[in-house]
C-alpha cells in the first residue's frame, strides 16, 4: 500500500525526511529527543536506586548474620547453665 504524497516532488536521493515537511519532521525528532532524555534520566535514577538497595541488603544481611551468631552463643550459654 502506498501513502499519498510521500516522496512526491522530492529530488532523487533526498529521502532523509521520508517525504514529510521539514518542520514536522523536526518536531518529531525534537519530541523523540526530549522523550529519550526523559527516559534516560529515569533509567539512571532506577539504576542508582537499585545499587543503593543492593548496598542496604548487604548491610542488613551482615547485621542478621551477627545477630544469628550472638543468639547461637547465648543459646549455648543458656544450655550450659542449669537453672
Amino acid at each position: 500500500m502506498r501513502r499519498a504524497g510521500l516522496g512526491e516532488g522530492v529530488p532523487p536521493g533526498n529521502y532523509g525526511n521520508y517525504g514529510y515537511a521539514n518542520s514536522g519532521y523536526s518536531a518529531c525528532e525534537e519530541e523523540n529527543e526530549r522523550l529519550t532524555e526523559s527516559l534516560r534520566s529515569k533509567v539512571t535514577a532506577i539504576k542508582s536506586l537499585s545499587i543503593e538497595i543492593g548496598h542496604e541488603v548487604k548491610t542488613q544481611n551482615k547485621l542478621l548474620a551477627e545477630m544469628d551468631s550472638q543468639f547461637d552463643s547465648t543459646t549455648g550459654f543458656l544450655v550450659l547453665c542449669p537453672m
